[in-house]
């Protein structure tokens, strides 16, 4: 009996993969290169020579008990870079795909330049079974852009490009972002001690309320009113609380041997509850906004695009893409942008001289305290910019990027074949002397055309980055992160405005400033000493 048990759960096991590798199908772009033999491809090492581990070795350090068993995700590419050098290939198990990481920038350079119209990028296969398996009655096959590859993928960011990527578009939104702005300041007034200054332990959840309420203007053109004291907002919470599951797990689900694939594990039920839990809150704000504008529609009101948000533009060319785009920049656009935020927040704090130097900037386009921002005004803070590109060195928000070769390529000095997962990781590179000189130094100057460092005697050109593929925090090519211009926005009006109206201190240790998951979530109690400036 126990053999005939043993037999059909075995059967059961292996028509559950089947299934689920059906569901995760790779809608991958074809590869249309012909096989190469020229002389780089011929005098490059064979692919199997690539420094790589075993199943065993897999099994050993994963499990629990092993090397990298308890690892975050940035320690465990460290610690196998240690271990294998800087290419290695990483055999798939339990159902997840096999992968060669690189932490060699001119293999990114390659990667990227031969990546075509429609790149494929590797993992999301979490998101993509619940878009298109768990609620594929809610999606109804428009997943969005996230999980989607080759033309589905290019379809999708055909309709949406125009409207969020395009810089005329973006700063339409300006008015909206500044009054979001003008409430944080009043909140952080209202929070802080009276006697210290100092915020909450928990100011983290403030930032993202921030974020959330600065996106949903561009997004639904409506404030949340998460800003306000007396509002108590619990569909905001628990998506705070959803998010962070959700990025929790997923690094733990997709980028560990997990048996996810073959079998719902609590960890994987854990995730589903949690993107429901966010498709529900993000979905019940789209639909009250669309709601609002079709009684608007019935009224006659019509309202100029530089009123219109996201939503309303997109909605004229397709509803459901329209719900999916808004939704996504609900979920992607807030703890991605606090943890960007915070980043740049303490490398001020730490920062005084640097911090000066930047309200000197901020004072030319903010003369008082509520002067409001002017497109014309934003083109002139190139040091914010560089205070913000300099903090995202310091704090990297991602591991890296992941590609699929589209051809067969020659990746540090060894023979990968077309179709091979590449992994990218720069992060050891941002923190090294060979390529960020002073690299253990905040120095916003090395972003600056014709700076100096500190003393005025290092050329900001001898700072500066040579290889720029070793610096992507948005990605690169056609799959750039298309909310990059709305983050870059709300960064640079929320800093600015904090710096206009508080000298910002953080008198507070910084070790261990943020834990790894999917992203850099903020680890520490963020108690920043807000002082009131004069106007």
């Amino acid at each position: 009996m126990l053999k005939v048990r043993s037999g059909l759960s075995i059967i059961q096991t292996q028509k559950a993969a089947l299934s689920i590798s059906c569901q995760l199908r790779w809608q991958t772009t074809s590869v249309a290169a012909e096989p190469r033999n020229d002389a780089e491809w011929l005098n490059a090492r064979p692919f199997e020579e690539i420094p790589r581990t075993t199943f065993l070795s897999t099994i050993r350090n994963f499990m629990p008990g092993g090397k990298y068993s308890k690892l975050d995700i940035m320690t465990l590419f460290k610690t196998m870079r240690e271990d294998y050098g800087n290419i290695f290939y990483l055999k798939g198990m339990m159902g997840g795909p096999s992968f060669l990481s690189t932490h060699n920038p001119k293999d990114f350079e390659v990667v990227f330049r031969n990546e075509g119209v429609w790149p494929h990028r590797p993992g999301s296969d979490t998101i993509r079974y619940h878009r298109e398996t768990h609620r594929k009655d809610f999606f109804q096959g428009v997943e969005g852009i996230i999980p989607t590859q080759g033309k589905t993928w290019s379809d999708f960011r055909t309709i949406v490009n125009p409207v969020l990527m395009q810089p005329k578009n973006v700063r339409l939104y300006y008015r909206k972002m500044s009054q979001v702005n003008q409430e944080f300041v009043q909140r952080i007034k209202a929070l802080r001690d009276v006697d210290t200054l100092e915020a909450p332990d928990d100011f983290i959840h403030i930032i993202n309320r921030w974020t959330l309420e600065s996106v949903s203007v561009v997004a639904l053109d409506k404030q949340l009113g998460l800003l306000k004291e007396s509002v108590q907002n619990d569909e905001a919470m628990k998506l705070f609380e959803y998010l962070d599951d959700f990025f929790e797990l997923t690094a733990e689900l997709e980028l560990k041997p997990s048996v996810w694939r073959f079998v719902k594990t609590p960890k994987l039920m854990k995730l589903m509850k949690a993107l429901d839990g966010i498709q529900e809150v993000t979905s019940a704000y789209v639909d009250e906004a669309i709601e609002r504008l079709q009684k608007e529609a019935k009224q006659g009101i019509v309202r100029p695009e530089s009123e219109q948000s996201v939503l309303e533009k997109l909605l004229k060319v397709d509803k459901k893409v329209a719900t999916v785009m808004a939704m996504d920049m609900l979920m992607a656009g807030v703890d991605t942008t606090s943890s960007t935020f915070t980043a740049a927040l303490l490398c001020l704090a730490k920062n005084p001289e640097k911090q000066a130097k930047l309200r000197e900037e901020v004072m030319k386009v903010l003369p008082q305290k509520d002067t409001e921002f002017t497109e014309e005004s934003m083109k002139n803070v190139p040091y914010l910019r560089a205070c913000i590109k300099e903090s995202q060195r310091i704090y990297p928000l991602v591991l890296g990027n992941a590609r699929t070769l589209n051809r067969d390529s020659v990746l540090s000095g060894y023979q990968v074949p077309a179709g091979t997962f590449i992994s990218m990781i720069p992060t050891g590179l941002l923190s090294s002397e060979e390529h960020f000189p002073k690299a253990d130094e905040f120095l916003p100057e090395r972003w600056v055309r014709n700076a100096t460092d500190a003393t005025g005697q290092c050329p900001a050109n001898d700072l500066k980055l040579k290889n720029p593929f070793v610096f992507l925090p948005f990605g690169f090519g056609p799959r750039m992160c298309v909310g990059k211009r709305i983050v870059d926005m709300e960064l640079e009006l929320g800093i600015a405005r904090l710096i206009r109206n508080f000298n910002i201190e953080f008198n507070h240790p910084t070790e261990n400033a943020f834990r790894a998951a999917m992203i850099s979530l903020p680890n520490i109690p963020l108690k920043f000493k807000f002082t009131d400036l004069p106007n």
